[in-house]
């Protein structure tokens, strides 16, 4: 399992996906933070914070992640390699999930230069290292929760197709409406009683919690039940191929 996952990282970093995702992902933020006008940029906004980092980031790994993930299993079927690699000595599940740790990884390669803004942000306050770091640190768990999430929809959506623009596809989607979406569905008012329960479904809910600086059981119970269920449904798309 070890070695599939060490081909893995080195086929994203021997390829130009890893080095578009990591400059796109640390541009995209920096222009926003340091360099447009905008609610988001840190200079103009007069307060030592990272806030529209963790504002930007998740609608950026929206796009990002299911860029890295969409050849996961899709180009295995495509070239035919599949039956090869399903044919070596590892479960499935081993498999799976040693595409998922090499997406995780890209992911958190991406997210370690960013802490040059935190020491650019320390640096500015007013005292000097006047920021909220409980509130830093959790917003900095939440998004790797969020991210570890992304990568498993991602995994799932490669799956179920040949064609990795297709799962490019349905990877955006899938992620953009479990992050959101149960945030449009509760404020329909549709529910009645269960409204709230119906908010909890989505990953927003659980990012702003953590995001507070408090790290919460139930937060964290869900991030891991919501990459073990994409996990899980990705070994049931491979056993499909059996029936």
């Amino acid at each position: 399992m070890f070695t599939l996952l060490i081909k893995e990282v080195n086929g994203f970093l021997t390829s130009l996906i890893g080095y578009v995702v990591l400059i796109v992902f640390l541009l995209t933020n920096g222009l926003f933070l340091w360099v447009f006008a905008s609610d988001f940029n840190i200079l103009d906004y007069g307060y030592a914070g990272l806030d529209g980092l963790f504002m930007i980031a998740p609608f950026v790994f929206l796009f990002l992640i299911p860029a890295i993930t969409m050849r996961s299993f899709a180009d295995e079927k495509k070239t035919g390699t599949i039956e090869m690699l399903l044919t070596k000595p590892l479960t499935d599940i081993q498999i799976i999930l040693s595409k998922y740790f090499a997406g995780l990884l890209l992911v958190i390669f991406s997210l370690l230069p960013t802490l040059i803004y935190l020491y650019s942000v320390y640096q500015l306050g007013f005292p000097k290292g006047n920021i909220d770091m409980g509130g830093f640190w959790g917003s900095y768990i939440g998004l790797l929760f969020l991210g570890a999430s992304f990568v498993a929809i991602g995994i799932f959506a490669s799956s179920i197709t040949n064609n990795s623009i297709i799962s490019f596809i349905v990877a955006v989607f899938l992620s953009l409406f479990v992050y959101i979406g149960f945030d449009f569905i509760y404020a329909l008012d549709m529910f009645g009683p269960v409204d709230l329960f119906v908010k909890s479904l989505g990953i927003n809910a659980h990012y702003l919690s953590i995001s507070r600086g408090v790290i919460d059981t139930r937060d964290v119970v869900y991030f891991l039940s919501l990459i073990t269920l994409f996990i899980l449904l990705t070994k049931l798309s491979l056993e499909s191929r059996k029936w």
